[in-house]
């Protein structure tokens, strides 16, 4: 579902403007799953404090306004999907190097998929290695998008979020939505109801539902449940979906340079997700096991 949603965006924003139709994407989708938990578990679900409260907002801003506010913004500007979705698989390697500056070393082996990674998104935004019209501004707003979003996803697992993880996803929706209509506003967008065609009015639908009420409540879901290196692993297959549905249903073409520099971003992840994986098992290992006296 995710991985489709690449495709959505490139519908929603033909006819609507980028920041403003991604605000809209999340005001409608927190509602309906703050709706869901009122159902579902009552009035206590929303207890939560005044600081829990703004600092999901605050990851709200870095996931949705930052990250999804910057592949929305590159696709306005004629960034295919898929090359999009590709540069977005860098998500694991960014959180690597957020892990390091927070003295989580590292194995060598992750920091050398790391920078194999890193080789690979430059390959991706060498000039002659995009289709034609596509600037490297536009490609670099995924990258900021995407460091902004492995801030966001690093610090959810670390800072002090609503107990209940539905809360704090309706609050990082409320919290992103609000940024995105302001920036939006701010850099003079006005929306046209009368000029919005319908594939954009049920690209939107598709992304409230599907994007944000479905994939993000799993994402936010995770962050609170696994390590974050394992959740970052969704990476995997958004690029596969979204440059299969881009060339499918809008003509989207990939070079086979850019088919090189996103193997290679995807094997660089493979790398570091595989070596995490089996540091985490090395240390469960060696972790000392408390031996309990059977009762007599």
């Amino acid at each position: 579902m995710w991985g489709s949603t690449y495709l959505a965006i490139v519908y929603v924003v033909e006819t609507m403007p980028p920041l403003l139709a991604a605000s809209m994407r999340f005001a409608l989708a927190a509602p309906l799953l703050a709706v869901f938990l009122l159902v579902r578990r009552g009035p206590q679900a929303f207890r939560a404090t005044r600081r829990q409260l703004l600092t999901a907002a605050g990851i709200g801003v870095l996931l949705l306004a930052g990250g999804n506010g910057g592949v929305t913004l590159a696709e306005d500007r004629g960034l295919p999907s898929g090359l999009a979705a590709l540069l977005v698989a860098a998500l694991p390697l960014f959180v690597v190097v957020l892990r390091l500056l927070a003295r989580d070393r590292p194995t060598p082996l992750t920091l050398v998929g790391v920078g194999i990674g890193f080789a690979g998104v430059a390959l991706l935004l060498l000039p002659g290695n995009r289709p034609d019209g596509v600037s490297v501004v536009a490609a670099l707003l995924v990258v900021g998008g995407t460091l902004s979003w492995a801030v966001g996803s690093f610090a959810a697992t670390r800072v002090g979020l609503p107990p209940d993880q539905l809360l704090a996803t309706v609050v990082e929706m409320a919290g992103g939505a609000l940024a995105l209509g302001v920036a939006g506003l701010l850099s003079g967008e006005r929306l046209d109801v009368g000029a919005v065609e319908a594939q954009s009015w049920w690209g939107l639908a598709y992304l409230v539902v599907f994007g944000s009420v479905v994939a993000f409540s799993a994402y936010t879901w995770l962050l609170g449940n696994a390590p974050v290196s394992q959740v970052a692993t969704y990476a995997y297959v958004n690029p596969v979906v979204a440059v299969g549905l881009g060339a499918l249903f809008v003509g989207e073409q990939v070079t086979g340079t850019t088919a090189l520099g996103g193997l290679v971003t995807l094997v660089a992840v493979a790398v570091v997700v595989t070596e995490e994986g089996r540091r985490r098992r090395a240390l469960a290992a060696d972790a000392p096991v408390l031996a309990v006296e059977p009762a007599r």
